[in-house]
């Protein structure tokens, strides 16, 4: 027979497993309402920490005015993202349209070179040979191979209709980001408080290695990026280049996949030069060149001393991150493939990641020490 100190044991794990199956309903509940909103949550989050340096000096020369700083540098993001981001987004929209009629309907060719070319001196004519030979072959090779291509034309019909959403996504993003910009130290100490719980020996580390991941990945990888697909869409525009939105579109991606404008800029140099005016040519070949290879003076500056991230890692982020939440996942996929894969590194190595003051101040503004990978 039972005795009393048992049933009260087992009437106490009872109570027990009722609470912790109702706790994970509600956290399960919980998941599932603010799940269409964590890409935006995720995104404002990863801009408060980004610009926040930026924030605090504007406070700073404000006379400490955070509201008024917070207010101006909503204006300018918002700003960012209706003009100049949006008429990049419209062309790029455009282009994948159009590119992915062309799937579907097996009609993509490679265009011919311009007879013009062959009066080049020197390399002019080896140059018209190679590339007619170029557009033969792989005009014969695409038209074998187009009724395999044409699901892809219903992946970029899907990206291209998810851009509408996504700058609206964008928008709510850098609003809700301007709310919290006053409120940053308090998450950073509220941050802190939670990893204290879980990680109780380094929360403070980890907080500070986190926070420089992000702003190493959003300004040294996506912020020049976009920056340089913004600058260089503008030139190709001006050259009145076909499809200009869709290749400064590409040329962002290529940024943030850390391959490089080379293979986009090369081929529309060429372009330029077989189909404009010398002077024209010129003008844009010297607008271009310097705009292509600004990236690799901005990176080290704003990354300090570089990220050990494995490129596998942002390409992973940057597939995955589109796949799962579209436009916005973009750019919010490599920044938190980035972040759990520094944060695994040094959880698994062990390393003493940089230690920062108590200050929470400092957390925020922190820069790491070299291997760390961030800045």
């Amino acid at each position: 027979m039972r005795t009393i100190r048992q049933l009260l044991a087992g009437e106490d794990e009872i109570q027990l497993a009722v609470r912790l199956a109702l706790l994970g309903l509600l956290v399960y509940w919980s998941f599932v309402l603010v799940r269409p909103f964590v890409p935006v949550l995720a995104w404002s989050l990863v801009l408060t920490v980004a610009l926040y340096p930026v924030f605090s000096w504007l406070s700073g020369l404000l006379g400490n005015r955070p509201k008024l700083a917070a207010t101006i540098l909503t204006l300018v993001n918002l700003g960012i993202v209706i003009g100049p981001a949006t008429w990049l987004g419209l062309g790029a929209v455009e282009g994948m349209r159009d590119f992915a009629a062309q799937l579907d309907a097996g009609t993509v060719a490679i265009p011919s070179p311009p007879a013009g070319v062959k009066d080049w001196p020197i390399v002019g004519a080896p140059l018209h040979a190679l590339w007619d030979q170029a557009s033969t072959n792989l005009r014969t090779a695409l038209r074998e191979v187009a009724p395999n291509l044409k699901p892809l034309a219903g992946t970029l019909l899907g990206l291209a209709g998810d851009a509408g959403l996504g700058a609206l996504k964008f928008l709510v993003a850098v609003a809700l980001a301007g709310f919290l910009f006053p409120a940053g130290l308090r998450l950073v100490a509220a941050s802190r408080s939670f990893l204290s719980k879980v990680v109780a020996e380094r929360s403070q580390d980890f907080l500070a290695l986190a926070g420089a991941t992000i702003r190493s990945v959003a300004q040294g990888v996506i912020g020049v990026a976009v920056a340089q697909g913004l600058v260089i869409g503008i030139i190709l525009k001006l050259a009145d280049l076909p499809r200009a939105g869709l290749l400064a579109f590409l040329v962002m991606m290529l940024g943030i996949l850390q391959i490089g404008s080379a293979v986009i800029i090369i081929p529309v140099v060429i372009w330029l030069w077989a189909t404009k005016a010398f002077g024209v040519s010129l003008v844009f070949t010297l607008l271009l060149l310097p705009a292509s290879l600004a990236d690799n003076v901005l990176k080290p500056v704003l990354m300090g001393r570089g990220l050990t991230t494995p490129a596998l890692v942002i390409f992973i982020g940057v597939i995955g991150g589109t796949l799962a939440h579209g436009i916005l996942g973009l750019f919010i996929g490599p920044i938190i493939l980035a972040v759990a894969w520094e944060l695994l590194t040094a959880w698994v190595r062990e390393d003493k990641v940089p230690a920062v003051p108590a200050d929470p101040e400092a957390v925020v503004l922190a820069r790491p020490a070299h291997g760390t990978g961030t800045a």
